[in-house]
């Protein structure tokens, strides 16, 4: 599905996404990223579901030491798949929400909560076989 930018944005906008991508501000990812408004965007070294550990979820928080992080939306991939609560427990105890939805759903609601101004990270999980990660 093609989205369309607001040209005049200096934010991370989710420009696409399908099957085993996601594009932002017109340049295409193939691998897990961390998409902050207006941070660079982040490789997170996660290549599949059963891979994710709490680690993954702890760089989030230790980005919310140095930023002021409201929301992360974690797009589990092509189906809705919930981590465990032990994961995401670093995130809640520091009163940041998580909610989980799948890869394309959780592109939408990035764009939205960008676009109201919300302090926001998206966590999109992109499967992957590891050399696709290693090549990217």
């Amino acid at each position: 599905m093609k989205l369309h930018p607001d040209p005049s944005s200096t934010h991370n906008i989710i420009t696409a996404y399908g099957a085993g991508y996601v594009e932002i501000n017109q340049t295409r990812y193939a691998h897990s990223v961390l998409v902050r408004p207006t941070s660079p965007v982040q490789t997170w070294p996660v290549s599949s579901f059963n891979a994710l550990s709490g680690e993954h979820f702890n760089l989030l928080a230790s980005a919310a030491s140095t930023e002021a992080i409201e929301v992360v939306i974690f797009g589990s991939g092509a189906q809705l798949r919930f981590p465990p609560a032990a994961f995401i427990s670093a995130l809640t105890t520091r009163a940041i929400g998580v909610d989980t939805m799948d890869l394309y759903a959780a592109c939408r609601t990035y764009n939205i909560l960008v676009a109201e101004g919300r302090r926001v990270v998206a966590a999109l999980l992109i499967e992957t076989t590891e050399s696709q990660v290693d090549t990217q």
